[in-house]
């Protein structure tokens, strides 16, 4: 009896613990833990797919560049052939990426979500441009719209292993282009104090923007300070062509200050190689090209080397997000980034399940886990993705969170110290003790710092559940959702910023939406 009362005394001391709360320094995850155990490629392999890039950059060269594109590369020792490519020599590539950035920071509007993107530091967060919300109880695809952006901004902001928002839904009820690119931009940053994401469809958008991120940062030296706002940049039409208005937009955000997410993504079989091999060589060519063409326009200007091959169902030419292939591929080229030591962003978790079920997280979880491994220092559309990123479910950002905590977890691995080989833990519970660790001094200090808990997953038996209800994980997220929505909203941002953002801009985000009480979860 009297070892029952102290096993269920244990238990009752090791939910207490658990139910404090955790300092940062502490937690078991934290964002920039280093992966790079997984490697698909082996060195020669490594070898041999660079060798074919300089190649393929050398002498098949992109197509299509605008005028000061010609000039900027030119300029750096590039040349233009009777074809009108641009070719782009061996050494002016190995050159780029002796002399690039490749440790650089992307900020936070509150520092303690800055992310150093150094060595094999590994940060997931969102990315995508869905056009639908998935509602998960009627199963009704609807088109995304700008306050479900801001809502996904703050449920993002509140959610521990998200570590970063890029946007991830297009306003579908903003048909002006301009005006959808600065409310974009707005309601992100708006929504979270994480560091954002965001694109712009031409130069002109970008600039319009500048003034409330200057604002926003307290003046404009402040923000190239401390950039809290990078810009996804598809340069590059796969294969191998630069995009026009992309180039120039690319050129004014490198000018202007902002982090720029060089991003390549050929579709295998379509816009890119079948061959796997070949489609990390054409994306990595590409982004190459594109850290020449930054660079040129302003030496170490903080870049990402964002090569996002797809995969398609080769059976029907539709992308396949959620593909062992799709896991392997974005694998092989967080890899490459590494190689290179460059600032590296990826992508995984776009499953191609239609709604936030079974199919959803073992797609999830196997491309997270591969990519999370590879040592890429940035994993976008890490949740919250539905249909092959056709579809976002905000009931999915809220279990991937749960999957992404234990993915954290796997790639932190194991600490060997004298301490954590526990020899006097094991004498001390072997040689006169009570042959159990429950109650040990060593199992109640581990039990936060080493152990993650699910929010959502459930670990009950199954007495426990029946008589808590019997919800199942979706359930208990949407639970989880509705706490989030009513209550959370970010105030990073004053009344009075915001007033002065509103004159300057055309912000179509109503001001009830982001206040308590709003009337979308009222």
């Amino acid at each position: 009896m009297a070892e029952t009362k102290g096993r269920r005394g244990g238990r009752v001391a090791r939910r207490a613990l658990r139910a404090a709360p955790i300092p940062q320094d502490d937690r078991p995850v934290k964002p920039g833990l280093e992966g790079g155990r997984y490697k698909p490629l082996t060195n020669s392999d490594i070898d041999r797919i660079h060798n074919a890039v300089l190649d393929v950059l050398e002498t098949i060269g992109l197509s299509q560049a605008i005028p000061s594109c010609v000039d900027i590369l030119t300029g750096a020792g590039g040349r233009v052939d009777e074809h009108g490519r641009v070719l782009l020599p061996r050494s002016l590539i190995e050159d780029t990426i002796a002399n690039a950035a490749h440790d650089i920071t992307l900020f936070g509007q509150d520092p303690r979500h800055d992310m150093e993107l150094s060595g094999y530091k590994v940060y997931f967060g969102t990315a995508g441009a869905a056009v639908h919300m998935v509602d998960s109880d009627t199963r009704v695809y609807r088109e995304s719209t700008l306050a479900d952006l801001y809502d996904i901004a703050r449920l993002v902001d509140a959610l521990d292993h998200i570590h970063f928002y890029q946007r991830s839904i297009v306003a579908r009820d903003l048909t002006d282009p301009r005006e959808m690119d600065i409310n974009t931009c707005y309601a992100s940053v708006s929504g979270t104090s994480k560091h954002v994401g965001t694109s712009f469809v031409l130069p002109e958008h970008l600039t319009d923007t500048m003034p409330m991120l200057h604002q926003i940062a307290g003046s404009e030296a402040k923000w190239r300070q401390r950039p809290f706002v990078s810009m996804s940049s598809c340069f590059v039409v796969p294969p191998m062509r630069f995009a026009e208005d992309a180039c120039a937009t690319l050129e004014a955000g490198v000018r202007a200050g902002m982090p720029i997410l060089l991003l390549a993504a050929g579709q295998a079989g379509a816009t890119s190689p079948a061959s796997l091999a070949g489609a990390v060589v054409q994306e990595v060519a590409e982004v190459l090209a594109g850290f020449v063409y930054v660079n040129a326009i302003v030496p170490k200007h903080p870049a990402i080397f964002g090569t996002w091959p797809f995969v398609s169902d080769l059976r029907t030419g539709a992308m396949s997000g959620g593909s062992g292939e799709q896991a392997v591929l974005m694998a092989a080229c967080g890899q490459m980034g590494r190689y290179y030591d460059l600032p590296t962003g990826i992508a995984a978790g776009m499953a191609d399940s239609k709604m936030p079920d079974v199919q959803s997280g073992y797609e999830k979880a196997y491309t997270n886990v591969l990519a999370g491994h590879s040592g890429a220092n940035l994993v976008y559309e890490s949740a919250g993705m539905q249909a092959s990123l056709l579809g976002c479910s905000l009931e999915s950002y809220v279990l991937d969170n749960d999957m992404l905590g234990a993915i954290n977890r796997t790639i932190r691995g194991i600490e060997v110290t004298d301490e954590s080989l526990s020899v006097d833990a094991i004498r001390d519970v072997c040689v006169g003790g009570p042959n159990h660790f429950l109650g040990h001094d060593q199992t109640m200090s581990l039990m936060q710092k080493d152990y993650v808990y699910p929010e959502i997953g459930d670990r009950n038996s199954p007495k426990e559940w029946v008589e808590s209800g019997s919800q199942i994980a979706l359930e208990r997220a949407q639970t989880r959702l509705r706490e989030i929505m009513t209550t959370h909203f970010p105030a990073h941002i004053n009344d009075e910023l915001d007033a002065r953002i509103r004159d300057m801009l055309p912000v179509r985000l109503p001001r009830e939406n982001m206040k308590p009480g709003t009337p979308r979860w009222s």
